[in-house]
């Protein structure tokens, strides 16, 4: 099983467990996919009855989200933060990102910023503090806001649901090994973006989200996880893999052989060229 982490100027992880080999400093990456503001109007006059956070959101989404729901000046949600009553985990440091939970939230002319927030925090708290997820978190040696981290990593890397297990596993293999995470998704977190392409420059900028200057997890999560990739934080899939690189749309190559997953690289940069080629 291969160790040791190669040299950052061969390989480099990238978001969605993308493995990509740099030859001339470019990045050769898929297109990223928009999530549109989702909300539920019975009428497109009239206040929305409810908000939908997706899964992934990161915490500036969400207060965008909330302002545009409830018809406040944009900032109003983050400044709301202030004055709202979270019940948030000490290691937290009144940060909510990781703890805004995806669900749909019922609106009303009483809704508040503050409101929502504490509802959010609050859904949170009831499915994050039960037993299961406490004793899940207990028996992978972390605390609860540590899995949360973890899931949010998932979150962001998976490129399905069903390898959210295998991409959880390969975050303990390196940080087991002592290896960098190494992952894009925190890398956009720090530069507030939302992006495949990574530059080399992108991995030397000083922040705690530098998983690739830096060991260890993030400081606070990087989004707002679901259930399902909390679920995966704290049971993730058996198995010794290192690496995954998404070849295709479906096909997600999971391994701990370093040759093997350059070859699998070079699948996906072939089908990336192929894909860039005009239709004839």
């Amino acid at each position: 099983m291969y160790q040791n982490t190669p040299s950052r100027s061969t390989i480099r992880l990238t978001r969605r467990g993308r493995l990509v080999l740099i030859a001339t400093g470019a990045v050769v990456a898929g297109t990223a996919v928009a999530v549109p503001l989702l909300s539920l109007d019975g009428d497109q006059d009239t206040r929305p009855t409810a908000l939908v956070i997706p899964e992934g959101w990161r915490a500036g989404q969400v207060y965008a989200a909330i302002d545009k729901a409830l018809a406040r000046p944009a900032g109003t949600a983050k400044k709301a933060l202030a004055r709202a009553t979270l019940k948030l985990p000490t290691d937290a440091e009144g940060n909510p990102e990781g703890y805004l939970f995806p669900a749909t939230y019922p609106l009303n002319d009483k809704t508040t910023p503050e409101s929502l927030l504490s509802f959010m925090v609050n859904t949170a708290n009831q499915k994050f503090s039960g037993a299961p997820i406490a004793a899940g978190a207990q028996r992978n040696a972390m605390n609860v806001y540590q899995a949360v981290t973890i899931a949010s990593i998932v979150q962001a890397e998976a490129a399905a649901k069903a390898d959210m297990g295998k991409v959880a596993r390969v975050i303990f293999n390196r940080l087991e090994r002592g290896m960098p995470l190494q992952m894009d998704s925190t890398i956009n977190y720090a530069l507030n973006r939302s992006t495949l392409k990574t530059s080399d420059a992108d991995t030397r900028i000083d922040s705690p989200y530098n998983s690739y200057q830096r060991m260890g997890l993030p400081p606070t999560p990087i989004d707002n996880p679901g259930q399902e990739a909390m679920r995966a934080a704290i049971t993730p899939t058996p198995g010794d893999w290192l690496y995954f690189v998404t070849v295709k749309p479906g096909d997600t190559r999971f391994t701990a052989n370093y040759e093997e997953h350059l070859r699998n690289v070079a699948e996906f940069n072939a089908n990336q060229k192929k894909s860039a080629q005009p239709a004839k």
